[in-house]
């Protein structure tokens, strides 16, 4: 994500007009984007008014754990959902956590960590029981080579479908011509389209960021490119599924929780909150399917979700002054790397004994991970920018580490500058598509010299996939194929 995502139009302005900064380690500038209100109504209030961008690390640390940006992150939308008791039976009449206790430090943040879990759970086997095996124990990619598609994506349109948070639409890319070919209305604060675990649907998920945010998933049948009827669910800004595919995990990131749910109907089975993870949003799973991580955006944290028991493991403090974004497993599964968006690089974490063990630099904004089809690389999107509200034109990049040697090997830029963010790698493996955030487009970078087409689609386009993808299954967000 990012708090961008949660700062959207006029609450995220407001914020930053009260505050006075959200841009890290640059000099001031101004963000005058008239350009993102095109093919939009009613135009946001971030396409009316500048606003100067200044202050330091240490500035917008103190601002965002348990501060001031914490609480306005939700806005009206967030207040108008809370108030309302969720339709499903699940709940048995409990409103969710109200947003506003977000900024409250807890006593004592360890603590705080300790799982509440949805006795639900008690008829969920363990979460990698019946997973399928492990074919290359040293390569955890091995089967989502270029073109090893799965017979379960026979008859799937070859498309790249982006999600718009503000225009509430999704476009659709021909990956052939570039060109858009279709767009249709999705759902309120749409922020990824991701492929099921089955590999049959792919899904919207919206949280409440924005627009009344009426949080809810919405499937798309990616044989014919079009939507079904949207499912309402409390929060929803991301989505992944369990190794075994009986659950769908509903990242609530406003609530603080990991709601499982049915993969199919959406009726909730259970779920774990975790009160210490502020902002939690992005994961990947160990080899094993034992456990996941979660990365905690807004107070340098990640957290270790445990699924043979569905309980919270553990919480890891960061060293200071990080905002952790996506995460990504090595091949061999010796270390996790986690984009930080404030030190422009990546961490690197040792998943089994949860501790945090190295930095790399990449570029500036460090965001989104994508391994290439061959398992050999990782392709590091840059947003170019640590502004959070966004900034047009950044100095945006998509770096390349080697998975052996942990090098960066390659760093490609874009001509004029952008905001490369979230997407994922073409099924032969020759181009990364990645949404530009901040700039109203697509990117496709050809992933043999690095050279990038633009595609124009307004708004601002966020986790988009490409589908199909090689691979036997999905875990989820924008495409995390085993």
């Amino acid at each position: 994500m990012s708090i961008s995502r949660s700062l959207t139009g006029a609450a995220a302005f407001a914020l930053f007009a009260a505050i006075g900064s959200g841009s890290l380690s640059e000099s001031a500038r101004s963000l005058t984007i008239p350009s993102y209100c095109a093919g939009i109504e009613p135009c946001p209030a971030l396409c009316h008014t500048p606003a100067d961008v200044e202050g330091s690390p240490d500035d917008f640390v103190s601002r965002v754990s348990y501060g001031h940006a914490s609480r306005a992150a939700y806005g009206r939308g967030a207040r108008h959902f809370f108030g309302r008791r969720p339709a499903n039976p699940h709940f048995l009449g409990r409103r969710p956590a109200n947003p506003h206790f977000a900024g409250r430090r807890p006593a004592n943040p360890n603590l705080a960590g300790l799982p509440t879990v949805n006795p639900n759970f008690a008829g969920l086997p363990p979460a990698n029981l019946t997973m399928p095996p492990l074919i290359d124990p040293k390569n955890v990619y091995s089967e989502t080579g270029a073109g090893n598609l799965s017979p379960a994506t026979a008859g799937a349109l070859p498309r790249v479908y982006v999600p718009n948070l503000w225009t509430g639409k999704v476009d659709v890319i021909d990956p052939e011509t570039f060109a858009v070919v279709d767009t249709f209305v999705g759902i309120p604060s749409e922020e990824h389209i991701v492929p099921s675990w089955d590999l049959q649907t792919l899904w919207v998920s919206g949280d409440i960021s924005y627009r009344g945010g009426q949080a809810s998933v919405m499937p798309i049948d990616p044989k014919t490119g079009k939507p079904g009827e949207a499912i309402r669910v409390p929060d929803s800004y991301n989505m992944y599924f369990t190794p075994d595919g009986r659950s769908a995990i509903i990242v609530a990131e406003s609530m603080r929780r990991l709601e499982f749910r049915d993969p199919h109907t959406m009726a909730l089975q259970g779920y774990i909150s975790v009160p210490a993870c502020q902002g939690i949003n992005h994961a990947d799973f160990s080899l094993d399917g034992s456990y996941a991580i979660f990365t905690c955006e807004y107070n340098d944290k990640l957290a270790k979700v445990d699924l043979v028991h569905h309980t919270l493991a553990g919480i890891l403090q960061l060293s200071s002054q990080h905002i952790p974004q996506d995460i990504r497993i090595a091949p061999d599964g010796s270390v996790y790397y986690v984009a930080d968006l404030l030190q422009d690089g990546v961490i690197t974490i040792d998943g089994d004994a949860f501790k945090e063990t190295g930095f790399i630099k990449t570029g500036v904004g460090t965001h989104g991970l994508y391994p290439s089809r061959d398992g050999k690389s990782l392709y590091i999107s840059n947003r170019g920018t640590h502004n959070l509200a966004g900034v047009h034109l950044g100095d945006g990049s998509v770096s390349v580490l080697d998975f052996a040697t942990r090098k960066i090997v390659a760093n490609w830029t874009i001509p004029g500058g952008g905001s490369p963010d979230m997407g994922n790698v073409s099924a032969d493996g020759k181009w990364l598509w990645l949404s530009g955030r901040y700039d109203g487009v697509v990117y496709a970078f050809n992933t043999t010299d690095g050279s990038v087409k633009t595609i124009p689609v307004g708004g601002m386009p966020h986790g988009l996939t490409v589908w199909p993808q090689p691979g036997r299954y999905s875990l989820g967000h924008t495409g995390n194929m085993r």
